[in-house]
């Protein structure tokens, strides 16, 4: 019986999925692995954990699996795909390619078909496929000069707009959880925090602003809707690029943790998608990449000169 390796590697979480021809036998999760958001060191850690969970869990050695694929953020360049793949074949002897994160989850939300896949998780992006097989990308350039309406957009944002409200005489009551989130005592310590280089991991505190939202906090509320727009503007715009002239009726779906745990955002933006093209099909589901990274493991896709093999 042929096995198959499935893995999402996220800036927070990593994802992976084991499977014969036909059925998922076992899943796993690990911390992040994107090495050059957090070092090669514990990249290697994140995914040797997390291959190791999944195997036990399907009752398999490492050895036994024909083939893997891995997305991750920037794993369609060619010097982070092959660090990756040469930590997977520490591991997996077998087939392994590493792709970009939205490549697995197209696959995932549309198999070989046409369709715009929009990604909110740690960073964002969003990618479409036309019925010719042209692609294109918008976003995703980073966390300094891009990736709106994502973890880390949606951390700094409400930092900086519970700032402005300090400033206008307010008292806003994201500031205080924001301090608790980061273990501060008094709102003193928060500029040095923020203003650190490295600059701290804002990310984190999208769970803080959503449980601030979901506690009715217009603030936060205001930073959830915000991310939604942004995140329906980089979508509308691949729909514009890719598929210009008549309104197309695009089949558009989401992915990644932000539109997992957020229904405000996921709200905005399926609501802006369908104002700017009411024909959109927007499935409501949010998308699990990690099954198309295994269907891509099972399909042994040709590798372009950027994803290389490793025996």
């Amino acid at each position: 019986m042929a096995l198959f390796l499935g893995i999402d590697g996220g800036g927070t979480k990593t994802t992976c999925a084991i499977g014969d021809d036909n059925n998922i036998l076992a899943t796993a999760e690990s911390g992040g692995s994107n090495p050059i958001r957090s070092g090669d060191a514990t990249a290697r850690t994140s995914l040797h954990d997390a291959i190791r969970q999944v195997c036990a869990g399907a009752g398999v050695d490492p050895a036994a699996i024909s083939s893997a694929c891995m997305g991750a953020s920037g794993g369609a360049h060619s010097e982070k795909s092959r660090r990756l793949e040469q930590i997977l074949a520490e591991l997996l002897p077998g087939k392994v390619c590493v792709l970009g994160d939205m490549e697995i989850a197209l696959q995932a939300a549309f198999g070989a078909g046409p369709g715009v896949i929009t990604i909110a998780g740690t960073g964002s992006i969003s990618f479409g496929r036309d019925a010719g097989g042209r692609t294109l990308r918008i976003g995703g350039w980073g966390f300094a000069i891009s990736d709106e309406g994502s973890g880390q957009w949606i951390g700094r944002t409400a930092v900086s707009r519970a700032l402005r409200a300090r400033d206008d005489g307010e008292a806003p009551a994201l500031l205080p959880r924001i301090l608790n989130a980061w273990k501060l005592d008094a709102f003193d310590g928060l500029i040095p925090v923020a203003n650190s280089s490295p600059p701290p991991d804002f990310s984190a505190l999208f769970p803080t602003v959503l449980a601030a939202a979901d506690a009715g906090d217009p603030l936060a509320r205001s930073v959830l809707s915000d991310a939604g727009v942004e995140l329906a503007r980089l979508a509308t715009t691949v729909i514009r690029l890719l598929s210009p002239g008549p309104e197309p009726g695009v089949p558009l779906a989401m992915t990644g943790g932000v539109f997992r745990q957020s229904a405000l955002v996921r709200q905005v933006f399926y609501n802006r998608v369908r104002s700017d093209y009411p024909q959109a099909a927007v499935n409501p589901t949010v998308i699990e990449p990690v099954r198309g990274a295994l269907e891509l493991a099972r399909l042994a896709v040709g590798l372009s000169p950027a994803r290389h093999e490793i025996p």
